[in-house]
C-alpha cells in the first residue's frame, strides 16, 4: 500500500463530473489498483475513489504532479499535486479476512442449508469458497444454472457491497464460472448499500434469522 498526503485537487470525469478544490488530502494507493482520496473527517468513507481494475499514470515533465487514474470503462480520476507532505509504500501481505462473529456464521450455515430461501431451483456449490483475496461465503446456482456469490453479513452497509465488487470482478475471471452474479444478504440492510448494490447490478436480500432456524413468529398475522 502506498500512502500520499498531499496538497492537491481532484477532478472525475465520467457518468458524472466531479471537483475537489485544493486541500491537503491522503491518498492511498492499494496493491488492487484501487486509488482513493480521503480527508480528515468520514471515517472510512472516501471523497473520491477508483475501484479496479484501474491504471495509475503519474505524469512527467510538463505533466508532473499529475497522476490520471483510467478503469476500464474509460473513466478518469486526475489529480494535481501542488505540495507533497508524505510519500510511503508498506507492504501488507495477504490479509487473513474479517472473521464473522457467531451470529454470521451461524446465518451463513443456515442459508447454505436453506438455499432455496434465495429462489426456487437454487442449488449449493459450496460454502467458503475460496478467492485470492478471501472466502466468498456461499457460491450457488440459480434455476437458469447461473453462478452467484452470496455475501452475508449481520448488518448490510456499504463496506459489505464493496468486499463483495472485489469478489464478483475476481471470479469474474474464472470461465468455468462466469458470468457471477451477487447477492448481498444480511438481517437489515442499510439504504446507502442497497442503493450502491442495485447501481452494481447486485441484489439484496433481507434474512430472517428466525424462519432460517425454523421458528414461527408468535405474532398475529392477517392472511
Amino acid at each position: 500500500m502506498r500512502l500520499v498526503i498531499a496538497r492537491c485537487s481532484v477532478d472525475y470525469a465520467g457518468r458524472l463530473t466531479a471537483h475537489l478544490p485544493s486541500a491537503p488530502r491522503l491518498i492511498l494507493v492499494k496493491a488492487d489498483g484501487s486509488v482513493s482520496i480521503h480527508a480528515d473527517d468520514r471515517a472510512y468513507k472516501p471523497l473520491n475513489w477508483m475501484s479496479p481494475p484501474c491504471t495509475l499514470k503519474e505524469g512527467t515533465g510538463d505533466e508532473e504532479g499529475v497522476w490520471t487514474v483510467v478503469n476500464k470503462t474509460g473513466e478518469k480520476l486526475i489529480i494535481t499535486m501542488e505540495e507533497v507532505l508524505h510519500d510511503s509504500s508498506h507492504e501488507l501481505g495477504v490479509d487473513p479476512g474479517l472473521i464473522k462473529d457467531g451470529v454470521e456464521a451461524h446465518l451463513q450455515e443456515l442459508l447454505a442449508d436453506r438455499i432455496e430461501t434465495l429462489g426456487e431451483g437454487y442449488t449449493l456449490i459450496r460454502r467458503e469458497y475460496m478467492t485470492a483475496i478471501g472466502p466468498v461465503d456461499i457460491l450457488c446456482r440459480d434455476a437458469d444454472g447461473g453462478t452467484v456469490a452470496v455475501e452475508i453479513k449481520r448488518r448490510g452497509e456499504i463496506d459489505g457491497v464493496e468486499q463483495l465488487t472485489r469478489y464478483l470482478e475476481l471470479l469474474n475471471r474464472d470461465p468455468h464460472l462466469a458470468p457471477v452474479r451477487g447477492v448481498f444478504a444480511a438481517q437489515e440492510i442499510k439504504p446507502q448499500a442497497r442503493v450502491l448494490a442495485t447501481d452494481r447490478g447486485i441484489g439484496c436480500t433481507v434474512l430472517d434469522y428466525d424462519a432460517l432456524r425454523g421458528i414461527e413468529d408468535d405474532k398475529l398475522r392477517l392472511f
